[in-house]
């Protein structure tokens, strides 16, 4: 969809929680936020979808509240993936550089697709191949290695995959939708887009996207990728602890912890009163913010502590330079980054969107992270000229040598 001054691009983040639309223009500025929608969903668990027709109704609706907004129809999108099915892994290949000694797009793409050549289930499929570094004969660490003179070049790469039948049923959605996917992308990667300084993946840094059924985390050093992981709980099993905790439904839980709740304990002043929602006709009541606290604190602590042992197991724990980056709908909670200097003993902040511009303040909050990335991954895409609704590969979601090289450079 071609605007007066640019493309539109519109992002569609289908959480656990909510789905979130963005839609979005590239200028020659950059790119433009024109409006949003968002809707709770049912739908889904985890990343995966366990109701397609509550899932289709609230794309429906989150797209239509975006379209009353910015007065545009949509038809296409970039659409985030996400969930514990979802596998990556580093991979490694070399070729011999063969025009006379001179590296060129094609030896490029020959050690790309050599890296990716992996024997996969039948049940999975590559989503995205995104470059570490290169290496041309002895020398490392080269982000283009275009136009260099050398024998040999290697690539190291990271390889995600995805889950076909859990993809298909979210590609199924969307279609019924009446939405055309523009492109598939890893949630937490589109995250990165739009919180992430390009300082802070240089130094190191782990961005922690803590949604309602799952926290994705994605590792970046020295301007790449270098580890993803998904933790199959989220700010949903907070939710539900404070439920069973005050015996209050979870509508009630979700409202009170966003309204009242801390994950830490030592924030709260001891004499400060929060009202619990009554149930069944009766009168709310006062109780201690301290009680609601301690409630949270100790689930939240255990899913940083489960994050933690993932990034000592990844080996980048004294890499990450800028610490960690908070994002997704569940990092509003009040006291998280204090509580994650404490597990982590890294500088940890909150992150919202940044590097955009038009009605920024409508998508300013970590909860919109996910979708203005994918409209601004949707931008780098349409400077390439390159998408799923363009060009797809047989055999693949992703179209070969021109996608592999477009996500490098």
């Amino acid at each position: 969809m071609e605007s007066a001054t640019g493309p539109v691009i519109t992002g569609l983040d289908i959480g656990s929680s909510k789905v979130a639309t963005v839609i979005a223009r590239k200028t020659p500025e950059g790119v433009e936020i024109l409006g949003m929608g968002i809707c709770p969903t049912e739908g889904m668990r985890k990343g995966s979808v366990v109701n397609v027709d509550a899932t289709v109704k609230s794309i429906r609706q989150s797209v239509s509240e975006a379209e009353k907004m910015t007065g545009l129809p949509v038809s296409s999108a970039l659409v985030g993936v996400s969930g514990p099915l979802i596998k990556s892994f580093n991979s490694h290949a070399a070729v011999s550089v063969r025009n006379e000694r001179e590296v060129t797009d094609t030896d490029v793409a020959r050690v790309l697709d050599l890296a990716k050549a992996v024997e996969l289930p039948a049940d999975r499929e590559i989503l995205h191949v995104l470059t570490q570094e290169f290496i041309v004969d002895d020398m490392p660490g080269i982000k283009d290695p275009r136009g260099m003179t050398g024998i040999r070049l290697d690539a190291r790469v990271h390889v995600v995959t995805d889950d076909l039948p859990s993809t298909r049923n979210l590609v199924r959605c969307v279609e019924k939708a009446e939405i055309n996917i523009v492109d598939i992308v890893l949630s937490p990667l589109a995250s990165a887009e739009a919180v992430l300084t390009p300082e802070e993946r240089e130094v190191g840094v782990a961005l922690l996207d803590f949604g309602g059924g799952t926290v994705d985390m994605a590792i970046f050093y020295d301007g790449a990728l270098r580890h993803t992981f998904v933790l199959p709980l989220g700010g949903g099993n907070i939710t539900a602890d404070v439920a069973v905790g005050l015996r209050i439904p979870a509508a009630d839980a979700e409202s009170l912890k966003i309204a009242s709740g801390c994950a830490a304990i030592q924030k709260v002043r001891r004499d400060e009163l929060v009202e619990l929602p009554g149930v069944g006709g009766r009168q709310p009541r006062p109780i201690r913010r301290q009680y609601l606290s301690e409630i949270i604190e100790p689930r939240a602590e255990e899913i940083f502590t489960l994050l933690r042992k993932e990034i000592l197991r990844s080996g980048f724990e004294e890499m990450l330079g800028a610490g960690i980056v908070l994002t997704g709908g569940g990092s509003r909670l009040d006291g998280l980054p204090d509580l994650g200097e404490r597990v982590f003993h890294l500088p940890v902040r909150r992150g919202g969107p940044i590097g955009i511009g038009g009605v920024v303040e409508v998508v300013n909050s970590p909860t919109f992270a996910t979708a203005v990335g994918l409209a601004l991954y949707g931008a780098k895409l349409a400077e390439s000229g390159m998408g799923r609704a363009e060009e797809e590969a047989p055999g693949g979601w992703m179209a070969r040598v021109k996608q592999i090289l477009s996500e490098f450079f």
